[in-house]
C-alpha cells in the first residue's frame, strides 16, 4: 500500500501542503518497529474500523487486559477476543484479506499509533497484517487517567440499542464529547483516526446530521482523502466514565470555506451499547 492515494493527493494539493505531506509520509512504515510493539502491548483498548457485510462502515472499540494486542511478527498484530458478538462489525472479519484500519490511543500519555492493513480470524481472535504503521503527534489529544475496571458484561447483558437517528440522550453525549474516532474507506483500504477538540466542537445540525471543524494536523489528509474517494464513514463516541459506546454509520463530505474546513456527516444507522467497555477513565485534562 502506497502512502497516499489520489483522494489524499487531491486534498493536499488543494490545501497547498503537498511537499509537507511527502515529507511526513516517509514516517509511514509497512511493519511494526520494536518501540511500537512495546506501546501496543501496554494498551487496554484498540479502535478498529471496517465495512460490515452490508457495506456500512463502522468504528468499533475493542478492549482487554494489556497484552490483548501484541505484535507477533514485524507485520502482524494479534488481537485477543476479536470483535464482540454484539458489535455491528461482528461479522466483518470472516476470512483473510478484510481491509481494516486500527488506532491504539493512550489517553494517559497522549500517544497514538495507527495500523492499517488486512485482517483474518484466528484462534485467539483476529490478526491484522500491517501495510501502514505510523504515529501521530499529541495535538488535540485529551489526557485521562485510567481509574479502574468494571466487570465485563456477561452473555445477554450490554444490549445494543439500534436506531436510525439520535435520541436526546445521545445528542447530549455528542455535545459533551472532546474526543471521537472516525473510520473511513477507499478502494485501497480502511483508515481509523481520532478527532479531538473542546466540548461542543461537534455540532448537532439535526438528529441525523453532525458537523465538526477539520483542525490543522499532520498534512496527510488520510481521512479527508478517503472521503474524496468514497464517502462512507463510521464514528465512535465513548462515555469515558460509564463505558457506554455510541457508534454511527453514514456518509460524509468536506466543506471548504473562507474560515477553514469542516466535515459534514449524515448518519443512517446508530448502535448504542451500555457498558460496552470495562475501562473507567478520569475526568479530562484537555489538550492545550
Amino acid at each position: 500500500m502506497r502512502a497516499y492515494h489520489s483522494g489524499s493527493l487531491a486534498v493536499q494539493t488543494r490545501v497547498g501542503v503537498r511537499d509537507l505531506a511527502e515529507h511526513v509520509g516517509r514516517s509511514i512504515a509497512p511493519g511494526i518497529r520494536p518501540v511500537a510493539a512495546a506501546f501496543l502491548e501496554a494498551q487496554p483498548m484498540l479502535v478498529l474500523g471496517a465495512a460490515a457485510p452490508d457495506g456500512r462502515v463502522w468504528a468499533s472499540l475493542l478492549t482487554g487486559l494489556p497484552g490483548f494486542t501484541r505484535a507477533t511478527g514485524p507485520h502482524t498484530l494479534s488481537v485477543a477476543g476479536g470483535i464482540p458478538s454484539r458489535d455491528p462489525l461482528a461479522q466483518a472479519v470472516t476470512e483473510a484479506g478484510t481491509p481494516v484500519g486500527t488506532i491504539a490511543l493512550d489517553p494517559r500519555t497522549r500517544r497514538r499509533l495507527r495500523l492499517n492493513g488486512t485482517a483474518r480470524p484466528s484462534a485467539r481472535g483476529l490478526v491484522v497484517e500491517t501495510e501502514q504503521v505510523f504515529s501521530n503527534c499529541p495535538k488535540h489529544l485529551t489526557r485521562r487517567a485510567l481509574r479502574g475496571w468494571a466487570p465485563i458484561p456477561g452473555p445477554g447483558s450490554g444490549a445494543v440499542r439500534r436506531t436510525g437517528s439520535l435520541t436526546p440522550d445521545q445528542e447530549r453525549l455528542i455535545r459533551a464529547a472532546d474526543t471521537f474516532f472516525v473510520a473511513t474507506a477507499a478502494p485501497d483500504g480502511v483508515d481509523a483516526s481520532h478527532r479531538g477538540g473542546p466540548p461542543g466542537f461537534v455540532e448537532l445540525v439535526s438528529p441525523t446530521e453532525l458537523r465538526w471543524p477539520d483542525y490543522p494536523g499532520n498534512a496527510m489528509f488520510l481521512t479527508l482523502g478517503n472521503l474524496e474517494e468514497d464517502g462512507r464513514a463510521g464514528l465512535l463516541f465513548l462515555d469515558w466514565a460509564t463505558g457506554t459506546t455510541l457508534q454511527l454509520s453514514g456518509v460524509a463530505h468536506t466543506e471548504y470555506g473562507p474560515e477553514g474546513r469542516a466535515v459534514r456527516f449524515r448518519l443512517d444507522a446508530v448502535a448504542e451499547t451500555e457498558a460496552a467497555s470495562p475501562l473507567r477513565w478520569s475526568a479530562p485534562e484537555h489538550s492545550p
